[in-house]
């Protein structure tokens, strides 16, 4: 029996010695699992196997752990405390044998790699990168983003309240003197960017501060879209000019303040009241085209003096006012706060006038009769020839 049970047990050992071949031969055939090579001066990704005092090991699928001890664990942006086992992390190799046969690995020469692969991953996550200015050209200002990388910021992808004085991107005028000025006042300052280009083999880095505002802005105008409706008042700051009116930003919600609706008064320049950068309240009156046009106004939140100045006087007084624009079928004058009339060509003289400017000039004082009041339109009908 104990002969039996001896062979019996021979059987099964070599049963599973061929097993354990057969098993080994299967695990082999796939490329994945056999020893990596590598050589010293690569960069390849391990994982901890062992954290002990001044000594890392790690397992890059080489035939034997890599080593990390002494200044090959110093890096500033690997914190030893919080490393663990199981860890994916990016290491150099010093060299594949050292005088006691073991892979040497450093954590110190892979700082520069590991930062460009949080580079990529930011680019391809769309993250924001923060950017610090350090020197500025014609075309745009260079930035330190960490490990000696420097990025590029194109003036065209520069937030335009940075470049321009008007907070407006200009064209047609010669500027480059004053963009050039205010690139490098930049020097120094930190910047949001989200990254456009990445070339590390070039080390060429791209960025753009409009991809973070822009995003930014269109969040906080969704919100504000959501909740406002006409008539509702917004505080806000003037974020362009032009001769039409003026652009007010109102919590992110960037609208027209046409320029019949600045003022009470008569708005011959826009730049004579506003200045970019200027805090003013509006009034939302009209929004459009799921918000792509807002109109807002000013003067609606401000007392209407008219009706106040016109209780002074009625139709056929004689009043002094002052001329503020001749053209070609009469002239405007101002006779009070708020309050302009027309002398129509007809009313300026009993004689033929072919010229109102051979008669009156800008700023001329005269005395006209009232002949008409509209209410609706704001406006008085005046006349020279009758006084």
């Amino acid at each position: 029996m104990a002969s039996n049970n001896n062979t019996s047990s021979t059987k099964d050992d070599l049963k599973n010695g061929d097993n354990s071949i057969a098993f080994l031969e299967e695990y082999l055939s796939h490329p994945e699992n056999l020893p990596k090579n590598v050589t010293a001066g690569d960069i390849v990704e391990g994982n901890v196997v062992d954290v002990k005092p001044g000594i890392v090991l790690v397992d890059v699928g080489y035939k034997s752990e890599g080593i990390i001890a002494g200044r090959e664990l110093k890096a500033e942006d690997i914190d030893l405390e919080k490393l663990k086992i199981g860890d994916p992390i990016l290491v150099y190799v010093v060299t594949t044998e050292d005088e006691e046969g073991q892979l040497v690995l450093s954590f110190r020469r892979t700082q520069s790699a590991r930062f460009w692969i949080k580079l990529e991953k930011a680019k391809s996550e769309n993250d924001v990168v923060e950017a610090v200015v350090v020197e500025s050209n014609n075309g745009g200002v260079i930035c330190e983003l960490g490990e000696n990388i420097r990025g590029f910021i194109p003036t065209s992808q520069l937030d335009a309240s940075r470049v321009y004085a008007t907070g407006q991107r200009m064209v047609g005028h010669d500027i480059s003197s004053s963009v050039q000025e205010r690139l490098s006042s930049l020097i120094g300052q930190s910047i949001q960017t989200r990254i456009i280009e990445l070339d590390r083999e070039k080390n060429r880095i791209i960025l753009s501060e409009k991809m973070v505002t822009q995003a930014r802005d269109l969040a906080k105008r969704e919100a504000t879209l959501n909740k406002i409706k006409e008539s509702d008042v917004l505080e806000g700051e003037i974020s362009g000019i032009t001769p039409f009116g003026v652009f007010v930003n109102a919590q992110g919600l960037e609208g027209l303040v046409h320029l019949s609706e600045l003022s009470w008064d008569k708005v011959e320049n826009t730049g004579d009241l506003y200045h970019v950068g200027d805090k003013v309240k509006v009034q939302v009156i009209g929004i459009s085209d799921g918000g792509k046009r807002v109109a807002y106004s000013i003067k609606r939140l401000q007392e209407d003096p008219w009706a106040d100045s016109i209780s002074k006087y009625k139709i056929g007084d004689v009043v002094e006012g002052v001329v503020q624009k001749v053209v070609n079928y009469g002239v405007f004058v101002r006779i009070g706060e708020g309050l302009n009339g027309l002398v129509h060509i007809s009313e300026m003289s009993d004689k033929l006038v072919k010229d109102p400017n051979n008669l009156v000039s800008i700023g001329d004082k005269v005395k006209v009769k009232i002949l008409t009041v509209s209410k609706t339109e704001r406006h008085l009908g005046l006349s020279l020839k009758r006084v």
